[in-house]
């Protein structure tokens, strides 16, 4: 396990959500196009997988640590320790990645 790993592991420490609610933390990929040019963060979508980092008492469909797709005006966004985190609610989690 990475460093990088270690430290978004630690990002969910200490935090609880509460009822049905899930922290997610997901990264922004560096978009450019088949001409070289960088796709700005202003112009690009939200992203819309992640990964499970805490879960509510009442979250029955995922646990921590899994890789989820969520709709992408789901949620409220937050920065933590320079990591772009997500609080979402169990039913804005489209599915669950197996693989």
């Amino acid at each position: 396990m990475g460093t990088a790993e270690k430290e978004k592991k630690n990002i969910a420490k200490g935090f609880q959500p509460l009822g049905e609610r899930v922290f997610v933390t997901y990264t922004e990929e560096l978009e450019r196009t088949a001409g070289g040019i960088y796709v700005p963060d202003s112009a690009k979508e939200k992203p819309q997988r992640g990964v499970v980092q805490a879960v509510g008492k009442k979250v029955e469909n995922v646990k921590v640590g899994d890789h989820v797709l969520f709709d992408k005006y789901s949620g409220s966004k937050l920065r933590i320790e320079d990591e772009e985190c997500l609080i979402l609610k169990e039913e804005d989690i489209l599915g669950i990645f197996t693989n």
